[in-house]
């Protein structure tokens, strides 16, 4: 099996132990006067117990699949290139954590940097008379390469697209892990 034919295979247990549940919510109890919906007293308490039973194998059946996609995504290295040259090279578990925020967290501090709005003025004499000499203009000292800053902002934020597209060829190819 396939990583993304197990992560469909996932949502599509999670609906049927969804529809289980609530077909438990809705039969599990009556009121003595009315007819059982599964004909008798019996049939109802067994067909009861066989969703229950049901249920039960569906979630040993999405734990079983989590464990071995956890155990597949620790495993299988990708390669990935941001830059077209250079390859990085991870398992898809790492590849997951970087999409899901870590990338985010990166640019976030390269965003950071900026000017803080600062601009050259001019230092006079007398602060408080406007209309003394200029004795020099000051100016806004940054201390980071602007080209570097934003070449690195435009890094993460095409960071997430870049292992969106290596992950969905991946999985589409990786054989779970046993």
């Amino acid at each position: 099996m396939k990583i993304i034919e197990a992560l469909k295979s996932l949502k599509d247990l999670q609906r049927k132990a969804s529809d289980i549940r609530d077909k438990i919510g809705t039969y599990c109890a009556d009121m003595d006067i009315e007819t059982p919906i599964y004909g008798t007293v019996e049939a109802q308490t067994k067909q009861l117990a066989e969703w229950l039973q049901s249920h039960h194998d569906i979630v040993k059946e999405i734990e079983t699949l989590r464990v071995r996609i956890q155990r597949t995504n620790l495993q299988t290295m990708v390669s990935i290139s941001f830059d077209g040259k250079n390859h990085i090279q991870k398992p898809i578990a790492a590849w997951i954590h970087r999409r899901k925020d870590l990338s985010k967290m990166e640019m976030t501090a390269w965003f950071g940097l900026t000017n803080r709005r600062l601009e050259p003025r001019a230092l006079r004499k007398d602060p408080r008379d406007p209309n003394s000499e200029c004795e020099r203009i000051i100016q806004v000292r940054k201390y980071y390469d602007q080209k570097e800053r934003d070449t690195m902002v435009e890094l993460y934020t095409s960071e997430s697209s870049k292992i969106d597209g290596a992950l969905e060829m991946v999985n589409a190819v990786t054989d779970l892990c046993e």
